[in-house]
């Protein structure tokens, strides 16, 4: 299946709007993971194996693998979701943003050595820096629209010939660049109008939606602003609210728990 196909099963399947966002932060681990070569391997998996039938996707953060020397456990992770889990699409949040070979290699890197079936790109390049992920058809490019960070607005709401440059960004992608269905957005939780107005210019396309949980979004308006005719339409990021809900050995239990009620929060709104 392709990464939008998956998509749509999942949120079928589990009945869940829900996308988990996997940012291990080794200092919050518990103590028992605590000096482990494999601890943040261990970590994601435990979180992954209690939620799995509770999302509709994982999305694993790269910088956080990254910068402990941890991209092969990055990989046994992606690895072991889809084995495991199989069904349950898996998001390199990586917010890659360059053009010609470069790009290139940053597809490389995200679909063929780490398996993805997506990635989040910043658009900022226009076009032919989506290109290159574009060529994977059964892949999904989520690019940056409408970020939740209090910066956004910065260059996001400038005008350009009479819109914010966000909406351009939407109404552009939507109408050019997602020949192929796999394009995606990624629009914040802090900002439910700006959800709304996106959801305006893309119809059905799918929205991923950081800012709930520890960052304050509002889950009642997200949905009403987000969703689709059918009550799909979003994949509702949350991180650390579940990763770390549980602070011992039963960390995974409290991530399943949280997870639940998250996902049953949203459901109460579609």
């Amino acid at each position: 299946m392709t990464f939008i196909e998956s998509l749509h099963a999942a949120w079928a399947k589990n009945n869940s709007l829900l996308c988990v966002g996997l940012d291990p932060d080794t200092a919050k681990f518990p103590a028992h993971l605590q000096g482990r070569d494999d601890a943040i391997f261990e970590f994601c998996k435990s979180i992954v194996d209690a939620t799995a039938d509770v999302v509709c996707s994982f999305k694993p953060q790269i910088a956080y693998f990254s910068a402990r020397r941890a991209e092969d456990q990055l990989e046994a992770l992606i690895a072991h979701i889809h084995e495991k889990h199989p069904g349950i699409p898996v998001i390199l949040d990586a917010k890659r943003g360059d053009i010609g070979s470069t790009a290139e290699q940053y597809a490389i890197e995200a679909f063929e050595r780490y398996g993805a079936d997506a990635i989040t790109a910043n658009p900022y390049m226009g076009r032919d820096s989506a290109e290159p992920y574009l060529a994977y058809k059964d892949k999904g490019v989520i690019l940056l629209c409408r970020t939740s960070n209090p910066g956004g607005s910065d260059l996001q709401f400038l005008d350009v010939g009479g819109m914010k440059l966000y909406e351009r960004v939407a109404r552009l992608v939507a109408s050019e660049w997602n020949t192929t269905g796999q394009c995606a957005l990624v629009v914040g939780a802090t900002f439910p109008a700006e959800i709304a107005r996106v959801r305006e210019l893309t119809g059905d396309m799918p929205l991923l939606v950081p800012g709930i949980g520890a960052q304050g979004g509002d889950i009642e308006a997200t949905v009403n602003a987000g969703k689709t005719k059918n009550g799909t339409g979003l994949m509702i990021n949350s991180s650390r609210a579940i990763l770390y809900a549980g602070k011992d050995e039963n960390f995974g239990l409290a991530a399943r728990k949280a997870a639940i009620e998250t996902r049953d929060a949203i459901n109460q709104f579609r």
